[in-house]
Parts: structure tokens; sequence; C-alpha cells
């Protein structure tokens, strides 16, 4: 009989780790909103081909940690690893290039198959913004700005720090890549396997490498800013001095990539030292080239993506649930009488806990146990007299109110 666990890399989210959850994807959505972005959603699962067009046939996502498969009607589709992909595919299909620009806000799961460790499962939660259509470095740092006040407001700014680089125009990365393969082509025996791999399709990829024998070549590699034209000095500079104005602190790191080519100018991350290996929190740059890879127009891109796990574990604990309203009904007549009771109750904006079954004793326990801020009691007595006894769960006041009173009386602890 097969095991009734969750699936390895997967786990339930029960309500502690919910409010987790929902407090970061609210906070996001509202502070995405401020800056213009507007919330949307594509399927969990896709062609397989949009993601093999975009992250490349070679990278490790497409050939390690895809969950690929063929439906019944012979089509192979991919759950998708991540959610830019769907976007730009989105902006194809929905023909969006005459209503440019556009910034997006999502939020949902993701699935790889990979290694489960620390802030990292194989379905995962992702919250992200893109902005289409503008080529200007306005847009990089309006990006930027809306994902450092993101974690502002969750409380994360001081234990995060924004790292900074540019990967040039495509004829500054080419010029580059060259350098790269060279140099590299002269350490080939030093370089692990997985960086010879690369030395041929994605060299820049070397660059963010954690095989220490790797990182010993890597120091000495040819420095990015040496390959960059007058343009994309410029570019750069534009999105440094935005940056600077808004009082946003970076770190220029020029070995960090994106490996390729359809990214362009501004990469970035904001890291932590807080998670161990698991350092990003938030990682974006410009992908000007991936809708024209994919088939669609030359158009312009810059977003970026943060795991909600990796938010959560640095936010700590949870927000408190909500504390209820604890109905306790004692009798036949007060259990009839309380279900439309509580109905109103709700109706006017109050969290209603019915106790369902036991004695006064037990059902004042469950009101405990779920932090209650107010026991409404009814019973005969009480429905003579058309009222309830409603008990405050901290002072211990009590006050008889008359039942058409109690949505008002109430709404004090709302």
């Amino acid at each position: 009989m097969a095991s009734l666990k969750p699936v390895r890399g997967t786990h339930d989210l029960l309500p502690e780790e919910m409010r987790a959850h929902r407090r970061i994807m609210d906070e996001a959505r509202e502070i995405a909103e401020r800056y213009g972005f507007e919330e949307m959603s594509t399927p969990i699962f896709e062609s397989s081909d949009v993601f093999r067009r975009t992250l490349g046939d070679t990278s490790d996502i497409v050939t390690k940690e895809m969950y690929t498969f063929t439906t019944k009607g012979g089509e192979e589709i991919t759950l998708r690893p991540e959610n830019t992909a769907g976007v730009a595919r989105c902006f194809i299909s929905e023909g969006l290039a005459q209503s440019v620009p556009l910034k997006f806000f999502y939020a949902g799961p993701m699935f790889r198959h990979e290694r489960p460790q620390k802030g990292r499962q194989r379905q995962f939660h992702q919250i992200g913004i893109e902005t289409i259509g503008v080529a200007a470095p306005i847009a990089d740092i309006e990006v930027i700005a809306t994902g450092a006040r993101i974690l502002a407001e969750l409380g994360l700014k001081d234990s995060t720090s924004l790292q900074l680089n540019t990967l040039g125009d495509p004829e500054s990365r080419a010029a580059y890549r060259a350098a790269l393969v060279t140099y590299f082509g002269k350490h080939t025996a030093a370089l692990s396997t997985e960086s010879q791999e690369r030395l041929t399709r994605n060299p820049l990829r070397i660059l963010d490498s954690k095989n220490e024998g790797d990182r010993v070549v890597v120091a000495d590699a040819p420095a990015f800013g040496d390959y960059l034209n007058d343009d994309s000095r410029d570019f750069f500079d534009k999105v440094q001095d935005g940056l600077s104005a808004l009082g946003i602190p970076f770190q220029l790191n020029d070995r960090l990539v994106r490996g390729l080519d359809y990214y362009t100018h501004t990469a970035f991350e904001f890291t932590t030292t807080q998670l161990g290996a698991q350092d990003a929190v938030m990682a974006g740059g410009r992908y000007d080239g991936l809708i024209q890879t994919m088939g669609g127009p030359n158009t312009a891109g810059v977003g970026w993506a943060a795991g909600m796990e990796r938010l959560a574990m640095l936010c700590g604990e949870a927000p408190p649930a909500r504390r209820p309203v604890a109905l306790v009904p004692l009798g036949d007549d007060a259990e009839a009488r309380s279900l439309p009771l509580a109905e109103a109750l709700r109706a006017s904006g109050l969290r209603v806990d019915v106790g369902y079954s036991g004695n006064l004793g037990r059902r004042m326990k469950r009101a405990n146990r779920l932090n209650a801020s107010v026991a409404v009691l009814i019973g005969d007595d009480e429905l003579a007299k058309e009222v309830a006894t409603v008990r405050d769960m901290d002072g211990g006041d009590q006050a008889e109110v008359p039942l058409t009173q109690l949505p008002e009386w109430l709404s004090r602890y709302r």
C-alpha cells in the first residue's frame, strides 16, 4: 500500500504556515499595486516548449529539474518551474503587444525536481513582478524599488542586502563571453565536470559556481566591466544613480550573472546571511530578448521573483490568527437559535466559532484553546429573557446583552 505521506519535496501548509504565506502575499500584492502592478495568473502547466525555448535545452532546469509528462491526448506538458516564461507566453498568445507598457504581479506554486533542503522544496511558492515594454533604466529602478519596499514592509530591510551587476547589451555580452571562453579554456583541467560542460554552452554560469575548485579559477577571470561598451556603461550608471536617489543601498557584484543569452543589462539579487547556503531571497533582471526568442515581437522586459518559503523563514513567527467570538449554546433550543445568530454575527464582520458538543466546561475549554476574545453563552434562562451572557475572555467581565443588540455590542471585538 502506498505511503499516505506528502510526496518527497512537498509539504502541507497548515493554518499557521498558511497565515505566514498569506501575510507575504497580501503585503506584496498591496505594495505592488501602489507601484502600478496588476495581478494576473498563468496556468501551473504549459507546453514544454515554453520552457525549453526560454530556459534552454542544456540548462539545469530543463535537463534535470522539470516535471514533464505526456497527456492522454499525446501533448507534452510541464509543470511550471518559474513564471516569467508563462507571462511571456501569455503576452504573445493574448496579443498584448499593443497594450505596452504592462506591469504584472503574480503569486503561486512552482515545481522543480531538485534535492529538498531548508527553504527549498519541489513544490514551492513564489511572488513576482514583470514590467514589459519599457526599455529605459527607469523600469529597472522601479522594479528593484518595489522589491525593496516589500522587503522593508515585511521587516526584512536590515536582514537583506541588494547585490547588483550589469550583463551589458548583446554586443558587450558577446565580447565578454569570448573572453571567458578563452580564459577558462586555459584552465579546463582545474574546472569541475559541470563547469567544463558549461564552457561551451553558457560560460557565464561558471562565474557563480559553488565548487571550491571552480572558485579558485574564477577569482582571476576577466571582469565584465572591461568589456562594456559606452551604451552599456551609461545604462548601468543610470540604474545606480536612480537607486541612490531613492536611498536604496546596493553592493556591486561582478560575479552575479544570468546564463541565458536573452538576459541583458541589469542583474540583481536581494540576499541574506540568515538562511545558510540558500542566501538569495529575491532575484531578477532584464530579459529584453526573451519574448523575441519565444517567437514574439522584440520587446523589453524586466522583473524579479521571490520564494515565499524563504521569506517566511526570515519573517519568523506567523501572524496570530484573528480571535473569534465563541458562541456557546446549552440545550436543544439554544443550539437551534445559535445557527441564525451566528450567521447574523458573521454578517456583521465577526469571526464566530460555535461550540457544537459537550458540557459548558468542555465548550469553554475549546473557546480558550481557540484564543477567543469573548464567549457568548445562551441557555434556557437566556432564551426566556431574549438575552445572551457575554463573557470577556481576558478580563472575565460578564454582561447580559439583548440578542437583537449583539452584533452592535460585539463590534468592539471585530
